[in-house]
């Protein structure tokens, strides 16, 4: 049986990178891109010059201003990077139908039986590596494996602008040495588990068993025994590559630039926060049934509070008026707010959901909000929304979950 082949396509500094295109004189000096030095996001990208300073992409803005004072900080452009995304994803669909864009900046490839047309998987690659440079002129890494696991981590190993491919087989020996966290889906209170229990690369998962993996950290555990031999185990990988494009969440969230207990300022926010995921979700014609807020005190303690509806919506008002419900409750009043988020999942099709727009009400708002969205493609997001929405706190965030991904449903690409 032959084995997989599996690349994935990582852009290097992928904002900062498209950012140094504009602008030339950026190049080589630390870059920070996601907002300004003063504010409260957090960053979205560093250059690597930045990054020899211990910046890094989630580091809060003020944080990265105190390791690096001298670097460049940039608010984004998330338009720009959509585009230069479109450019990429055009450049992968010539060397395979089966692509997963996993986020605006990374992608995998399905490349299992294309020797016969691109050669074997390292001259593929580097064909692949120019032809993304001749066409965007930016660099990117690129992993190769048997597995997207495998594939993801070589990325991470390769940069930047490099390649790294593990042969059939090695798998296993590739992973032990490394570092725990190295697997993608291993967060802080899973590191924590495990160094408590004296467990610190990913070998010694292999040396504690499947049953001992399974007994004490359940499915979780399993998964990590399958993570640990090079498998897309668990829930990390659910799909076939190319199977579905389709989110199975859609989200937005903010972070104030100060701490506020301002009502006003946080329902209108919310009101914009439900507003940008109702759009997402008419551009995906999906429905979402589950809908959650995401609170973050000053203390950076965090909340999170959902509840399930009978029918599953899509409409700005049905989300607003269940995350005002769901805020007024669990808001802890006169305690100030650093974050807040709205979260929907369960998401169906559209097929066989037509019924819940028979209600007059919900179809009237359904006609109205296809104006809208129409208005928004024409002349921007802000352009037109929910009256509750004026005088939110909040800009468009430059790595969020972008409207619409290359080779997704809802996607525009301008150029085809």
């Amino acid at each position: 049986m032959q084995a997989r082949t599996i690349f994935h396509v990582d852009m290097d500094a992928f904002f900062v990178s498209v950012e140094e295109l504009f602008d030339p004189s950026l190049k080589g000096k630390p870059v920070v891109v996601g907002g300004l030095a003063n504010e409260r996001g957090v960053v979205s990208a560093a250059s690597y010059a930045a990054r020899k300073y211990g910046v890094h992409s989630a580091m809060p803005l003020r944080r990265a201003y105190q390791l690096c004072p001298q670097a460049i900080f940039l608010p984004g452009r998330p338009s720009r990077y959509r585009k230069y995304s479109g450019k990429v994803h055009r450049v992968l669909k010539k060397f395979s139908p089966r692509i997963e864009m996993a986020s605006i900046d990374e992608a995998y490839l399905e490349m299992t039986g294309t020797e016969r047309l691109l050669g074997p998987p390292l001259e593929a690659g580097d064909r692949l590596h120019q032809a993304i440079a001749d066409t965007t002129q930016l660099p990117c890494s690129i992993g190769i494996g048997t597995s997207r696991l495998i594939a993801k981590i070589c990325s991470a190993m390769a940069k930047p602008n490099g390649m790294l491919r593990v042969m059939p087989g090695a798998e296993a020996a590739f992973l032990a040495p490394l570092d725990i966290r190295k697997i993608p889906g291993v967060g802080k209170v899973t590191e924590r588990g495990f160094r408590e229990r004296g467990v610190h690369k990913i070998g010694q998962l292999t040396d504690l068993g499947e049953d001992y993996l399974e007994k004490t950290w359940g499915q979780t555990g399993l998964a990590l025994a399958g993570k640990a031999q090079g498998r897309d185990a668990g829930a990390w990988f659910q799909t076939e590559i190319g199977d579905s494009d389709y989110p199975k969440s859609i989200s937005h969230e903010t972070t104030f630039s100060q701490d506020t207990a301002d009502v006003k300022l946080l329902e209108s926010t919310l009101a914009k926060l439900s507003q940008m995921v109702g759009r997402r979700l008419r551009e995906h014609s999906l429905y979402g049934r589950t809908i959650q807020i995401k609170l973050r005190y000053k203390d950076f303690s965090t909340y999170t509070r959902a509840i399930s509806l009978d029918e599953a919506t899509q409409l700005d008002t049905v989300i607003l008026e269940t995350t005002k419900s769901l805020f007024r409750r669990n808001w802890k009043r006169r305690q100030p707010i650093r974050l807040l988020g709205v979260y929907v999942s369960g998401l169906e099709e559209t097929e066989g959901q037509l019924d819940l727009l028979e209600d007059g009400r919900k179809h009237k708002w359904s006609r109205a909000l296809e104006a809208v969205d129409s208005l928004r493609d024409r002349f921007g997001e802000s352009s037109v929304g929910l009256a509750s929405a004026m005088g939110h706190g909040r800009q468009e965030r430059v790595h969020e979950n972008p409207a619409g991904l290359p080779g997704k449903t809802g996607y525009q690409d301008e150029e085809e």
